[in-house]
Formats: C-alpha cells, sequence, structure tokens
C-alpha cells in the first residue's frame, strides 16, 4: 500500500472492474432510465432501471425464464430468447409509461449481433424507444432462431418463436 499523502484509494467496484464509472457517468447524464441486459450461464434478465441519488431505483424486470409460461420450451439464453425477453421488458416498461431508454451492457464488450444487442431489438420492436446503429444487430434469421432449427433439424423453434411474438404483439 502506497504511503505517499496523496494516495487516493480506488472505490471498490472500480477496484474489482465492476463498474467503470467514467461510462456509467455518460450513460446518467442522458436523464433516461437505463434499459440494462444481462447475460448469465442459463438465462438473460433485461432491466430498466432509474437513477436516484439515494440509490437506483428498478422501474421493470424480465427474465427469460418468465418465456417457460409463454410456451417456450427451448433454450434460455439464445438469441431468440433474448429476443422475446426484450419484448417481455417493452410491455412491462409500457404498463409504467416508460417510452425512452438507453442501452446499459455494462462491462461486456460489444461485438456485432451479440445476444444482449438481440434483447435491443425486442425491446425496440416491442415499442421502447432506445437510440441504435442498426449495423450492431444481428439478422432476422438470427433473431427468429432459423440457424438452430437447420442446425438442430428442429423447426418447432421458429414456430414457437414466431408463436409467442405475436402473443406479445397482441396479434
Amino acid at each position: 500500500m502506497a504511503k505517499d499523502p496523496r494516495y487516493s484509494v480506488q472505490f471498490r467496484r472500480k477496484r474489482e472492474g465492476r463498474t467503470n464509472y467514467g461510462k456509467r457517468l455518460k450513460i446518467l447524464r442522458a436523464k433516461l432510465p437505463r434499459f440494462v441486459a444481462r447475460k448469465s450461464n442459463k438465462y438473460i434478465t433485461i432491466q430498466i432501471i432509474e437513477f436516484s441519488a439515494n440509490g437506483d431505483k428498478t422501474l421493470a424486470t424480465a427474465h427469460s425464464s418468465e418465456l417457460k409460461e409463454m410456451g417456450w420450451n427451448h433454450g434460455m439464453k439464445n438469441i431468440p430468447a433474448a429476443y422475446l425477453t426484450g419484448m417481455i421488458a417493452a410491455k412491462k416498461a409500457a404498463g409504467k409509461k416508460i417510452k425512452n431508454a438507453i442501452m446499459d451492457i455494462g462491462s461486456y464488450a460489444p461485438s456485432k449481433g451479440m445476444k444482449l444487442f438481440a434483447a435491443l431489438k425486442g425491446a425496440v420492436d416491442g415499442g421502447l424507444e432506445i437510440a441504435y446503429d442498426s449495423k450492431i444487430l444481428p439478422d432476422e434469421k438470427r433473431l427468429s432462431g432459423q440457424h438452430i432449427a437447420d442446425f438442430l433439424k428442429k423447426p418447432e423453434i421458429v414456430q414457437s418463436f414466431n408463436q409467442i411474438k405475436n402473443k406479445l404483439l397482441g396479434k
């Protein structure tokens, strides 16, 4: 440990590599709720979070395990599941009268076509307004699960995707 009087200890979350405070400050300056998308080994979680001086407030949460109740019997962490979870989050946000948000992918390195951007596309198609560049999104075949259906020879993945998507859109 340094003994210099000018030495200051960094915040714990910065030391652990969990929070980039420069990036967080830029996102918070937008004064919009954050569309926070995270992936784990099994699931996709999406939260819409609003900044508060006393601590951030979670306004809406969607979890890919909610797809089971809608008839989704496939993977919970793939691109179609992320897209549908994004649509669920947008539907819950509309119920709370949230129209705009800003994307927050945290410490994940952004790459074209990643699952978190599929969730973004689902939220935008569900009615949430989020600024993005269309070049980062996965193509339509990947969003619908066609690439999985072709590989596993299971066309029911695309069918159940379309059923749940239409149910979420109210068709």
